[in-house]
């Protein structure tokens, strides 16, 4: 049995009571970063976001979203489910038009990369 391949979400303008349409919504790195705190590393109670395992997000004009991220070790048990989760999120995003989870492992992750309110959180002074 083969697979329906499936079509990313169409980004439509909005019809307006005058008859135009106003422009489809572009997505904000806000909004990818509001909804990257929303992922939580079942071991740890701080999101991912501020314990600087997201090293990068890219936005294309076309609405696709390039996310680079990290683990705190190559053995993490949630490996599978962290990206997942992260891309899952995203997709979510209005403007989002497709979605690019990507794990690296370069520069490696330490402590440093907490924000002070994970620091805080997790009591690292």
């Amino acid at each position: 049995m083969s697979e329906t391949p499936t079509m990313p979400p169409a980004t439509h303008g909005a019809w307006t009571p005058d008859g135009g349409t106003e422009p489809a919504p572009r997505a904000s790195e806000d909004a990818v970063i509001a909804v990257c705190k929303t992922v939580f590393d079942p071991e740890i109670p701080v999101d991912i976001y501020e314990l600087g395992l997201i090293y990068a997000i890219e936005i294309a004009d076309d609405g696709k979203v390039k996310v680079e991220m990290t683990l705190t070790t190559p053995s993490c048990p949630s490996a599978q489910e962290l990206p997942a989760q992260v891309e899952e999120a995203v997709r979510a995003v209005p403007g989002v038009t497709d979605v690019l989870v990507e794990v690296v492992w370069d520069p490696p992750w330490d402590q440093s990369r907490m924000s002070e309110d994970a620091r805080l959180a997790l009591n690292m002074f």
